[in-house]
């Protein structure tokens, strides 16, 4: 399997879950974005930590970084943290620290 396909299903749901935001914001225009998007977020998170559990082999190396449930949050917040960083919306000129020139 090479690096593209490898992404394609990452790219994917990520696609999709702008979407299904964007369509639930469209259905109702009284909905509020930051709710939409936590519910989002939420939902997601739920999805990850399903998808995450260890196998129940105490001897597993794959599980070995996600066999707590401590490990496994901070696998997510490393994750949430490096997706956000590389998001086009991460910084914006609203920012109370961003500069001018």
């Amino acid at each position: 399997m090479d690096f593209e396909e490898d992404t394609h299903h990452f790219d994917a749901a990520a696609e999709r879950m702008i979407e299904l935001g964007n369509q639930l914001l469209e259905q109702d225009v009284d909905s509020d974005s930051w709710e939409v998007a936590s519910g989002l977020l939420a939902g997601a998170v739920q999805f990850w930590l399903y998808a995450h559990q260890p196998c129940g082999d105490l001897g597993c190396e794959s599980c070995g970084e996600i066999d707590t449930a401590e490990k496994r949050l901070q696998r997510l917040t490393e994750q949430v943290r490096q997706s956000a960083m590389e998001s086009e919306y991460y910084h914006t000129p609203f920012d109370a620290n961003a500069g001018s020139a």
